[in-house]
């Protein structure tokens, strides 16, 4: 009887020293910052880095459609020797030519260079 007694309390200690480690000491999740892509080259980790798009003063960089950007977009919607004529921080305007002569596209002035 005296050795079931010594048994229970062992056992209860050890929870209770388990119980008070899990509640003391939290850990961060640091799964936010790696990422699984599956491809054809099959799964491969990429871990991203979250200060690559600040510059030195810690400001988020300003990401648009670049001119080359544009005038790749504007060949793909079928404009002939494209030239960026004007760039404002809403819009990119790219002139051009089609079978009916001279054209002009705008684009938005972000990522992707949605046309307007």
């Amino acid at each position: 009887m005296i050795k079931s007694i010594k048994t229970t309390g062992k056992t209860a200690g050890l929870a209770l020293i388990l119980a008070m480690a899990s509640v003391a000491a939290p850990i961060p999740a640091s799964a936010q910052d790696m990422e699984l892509r599956i491809g054809p080259d099959g799964v491969r980790p990429v871990i991203r880095d979250r200060d690559r798009d600040r510059d030195r003063r810690g400001q988020p960089r300003m990401r648009g459609c670049s001119e080359r950007e544009a005038r790749a977009a504007a060949r793909d919607a079928g404009l002939r020797d494209p030239e960026v004529v004007r760039v404002t921080p809403g819009r990119v305007v790219v002139e051009g030519f089609t079978r009916r002569g001279p054209s002009r596209i705008t684009f938005a002035n972000e990522r992707g260079c949605p046309e307007i």
